[in-house]
């Protein structure tokens, strides 16, 4: 329902007869092509010793939705004479590219590798995709064997665990619901929480929130003392607080020590030492990537990683903005930024009436360069680039009867003000440090003046404040110590795991894509392994009884290095790698991981009481 075939004529492939015309079909797939899986027959749940599957033959499987649009390929394919892909220029659209080709031989058989060839672009600016007509490549082979293996491994270390487990624990789940556990809710239903499913990132995310609420569960608070001095502004009729520059110490006669001895040297006066004051930016945004898009969407619109990357694709379906799962937070050269900001200032729209809160904004980008202010400069250059997509951005403007959700929209407001964010100056103040010495102790106090927000008019989400006013000082010149205290602190546990966090560790060990990392962390919640709870106007994950024992008990068995951090994935991510580069075959792989992993199994299934009594033990203690 979503594939449509369009039919047109272009003149410019290289391999076009003559260089002349040639008669185009171009129609399009929905993700993966295919699927693999173990015969349900012969190797079904309950039919074979779990252990087999690690060597068992795997099937080529597609769901309806697939078989139609195979269907239409092989159709579209009978009388072509070349084959070309325009999947996303990265391993996963390579191996789509190779599942499109093989559905194509299945309706020409004179569609081989000769006839085959890759088009290689990053984003949809029109002079680009002509030359990547011109250009064509040929398709990667050893990213196709790459992503092969990964899928190949994922199968059979997921499907294999995922049993273990599920038979090992079935019996301690069923004696209590999961829509009672730790008074959670059910998300998946019944069937859902008797699955104990195991993923080569699904654990190493489970990791992560199970390690902050160990560190905050064993958390011991240990008191600190540090030295304060307070001097009074006679601007301003206020005081500024200086703070000592060792910070806090740990031990209180020490601290004491350095008081008395101050006060009994300098008493209440204090000597100006260093005074600087120097212009200060806060940098405008980078082009926005989809961890990012995920990242900031949970921290400043509370919407978690699954809503936010849903909404962005429907509104991506609906044309309002680009594709949004993209690594690349760099623009091309060749793109017409300018263009894009027009079409957020509204210029086509008379009056006020249904423009957007930043259409304004956007109008003044565009105010000729020779008037001062804030006017439109291109975006900042990150470091990533998965070559092939641009960074999220506006694609038209959102009209107030669009029909999109309230969610969608919250989240077209958000990609156009980052957007317009990049496009702008950064923000600039003036910061000024002033340091005393009492006694030979240095205490510094600092101060901001905002003297052009620039970006932050329509970038509401980022804090850059004028501070308090610092007292008008001489260098060298000597200061009247209105108080001097000698205060006492503890350390604090660090707060529960919120999913903006999780999705900064989760990209920064490589667990997941950015595509792939909401599914994940959604995965381990629909498995009532960590359920999410509100505290205020934040949200924290927190692990469940079955959540942490199964963290715990491949501690107890000695498997936490490979199961529940992120080491093991990050091994076969380098594997992967070393394919991509020749340096490693699919079969050297798969054979290499395939056989950890049967280790791994064969020594959890020999541990599987402890397991059990690790849930226990956990049961009691939560």
């Amino acid at each position: 329902m979503y594939v449509k075939n369009y039919d047109f004529m272009f003149s410019g492939f290289p391999f076009a007869r003559n260089g002349g015309d040639c008669q185009v079909t171009m129609t399009s797939v929905a993700g993966h092509l295919t699927g693999i899986d173990f015969s349900h027959d012969s190797h079904g749940w309950g039919k074979c010793a779990i252990q087999e599957l690690f060597d068992a033959p795997l099937n080529e499987i597609m769901n309806n939705n697939q078989k139609k649009i195979a269907s239409n390929i092989k159709r579209e394919a009978r009388d072509a004479d070349y084959l070309m892909i325009w999947t996303d220029c990265d391993r996963e659209g390579e191996y789509i590219g190779w599942e499109i080709w093989q559905e194509a031989k299945r309706g020409n058989r004179r569609i081989e590798g000769d006839q085959v060839y890759r088009a290689v672009f990053s984003h949809l600016e029109r002079q680009h995709i002509l030359n990547a007509a011109r250009n064509p490549n040929r398709l990667d082979m050893k990213s196709v064997h790459a992503v092969g293996t990964r899928i190949e491994i994922d199968l059979r270390a997921g499907v294999t665990f995922t049993r273990l487990l599920t038979e090992t624990l079935r019996n301690k789940l069923k004696s209590q619901s999961a829509s009672s556990t730790d008074g959670g809710r059910t998300r998946g239903g019944k069937n859902d929480s008797q699955v104990v499913s195991y993923g080569t990132c699904q654990f190493p995310t489970l990791g992560f929130v199970v390690d902050r609420f160990e560190r905050i569960r064993n958390f011991v608070p240990e008191e600190f003392w540090y030295i304060q001095l307070v001097v009074e502004n006679k601007d301003s009729g206020g005081v500024t607080t200086f703070q000592w520059d060792r910070g806090h110490l740990f031990d209180r006669l020490s601290v004491l020590t350095f008081y008395e001895t101050c006060i009994e040297t300098a008493g209440n006066a204090a000597k100006v030492v260093d005074l600087r004051s120097k212009p200060t930016s806060k940098y405008r945004p980078l082009p926005l990537t989809t961890v990012e898009l995920q990242k900031n969407c949970a921290r400043y619109l509370r919407l978690n990683a699954k809503q936010s990357l849903d909404a962005a694709e429907k509104l991506y379906q609906k044309g309002f903005i680009s594709y949004p799962r993209t690594e690349t937070d760099s623009f091309p050269q060749a793109m017409d930024l300018k263009s894009l900001v027009e079409k957020q200032a509204q210029l086509d729209q008379p009056g006020t009436g249904g423009k957007t809160a930043w259409a304004e904004y956007a109008a003044s980008l565009l105010l000729p360069e020779n008037t001062s202010g804030n006017r439109f400069k291109p975006p900042r250059s990150g470091t990533h680039d998965d070559k092939a997509h641009p960074p999220i951005h506006p694609i038209v403007s959102l009209g107030p009867d669009a029909n999109v959700s309230p969610t969608e929209r919250r989240i077209y407001e958000y990609v156009a003000r980052h957007f317009l964010a990049s496009c702008s100056e950064d923000a600039r103040g003036q910061a000024t440090t002033l340091v005393l010495d009492w006694a030979g102790e240095r205490f510094t106090a600092a101060g901001l003046v905002v003297l052009e927000r620039n970006f932050l008019d329509v970038y509401p989400w980022a804090r850059w404040e004028t501070t308090k006013q610092l007292p008008r000082l001489d260098l060298h010149a000597s200061v009247d110590i209105a108080k001097a205290e000698m205060k006492a602190g503890a350390t604090a546990p660090p707060k529960p795991m919120t999913e903006s966090e999780l999705i900064i560790l989760m990209d920064a060990n490589g667990i997941g894509t950015d595509a792939t990392i909401a599914e994940h962390i959604d995965k381990i919640q629909v498995r009532n392994y960590v359920r999410s709870e509100k505290a205020g106007k934040e949200t924290y994950l927190q692990p469940t009884t079955l959540g942490v024992s199964l963290v715990h008990g491949f501690e107890a068995i000695g498997l936490e290095d490979s199961f529940a951090k992120p080491f093991q994935r990050r091994e076969m991510e380098q594997d992967l790698k070393k394919i991509c580069d020749g340096h490693a075959s699919r079969a050297d792989v798969v054979s290499d991981m395939v056989e950890k992993y049967r280790k791994y199994w064969l020594k959890t299934n020999g541990c599987k009481n402890t397991l059990l009594h690790v849930y226990d033990r956990v049961k009691t203690s939560m």
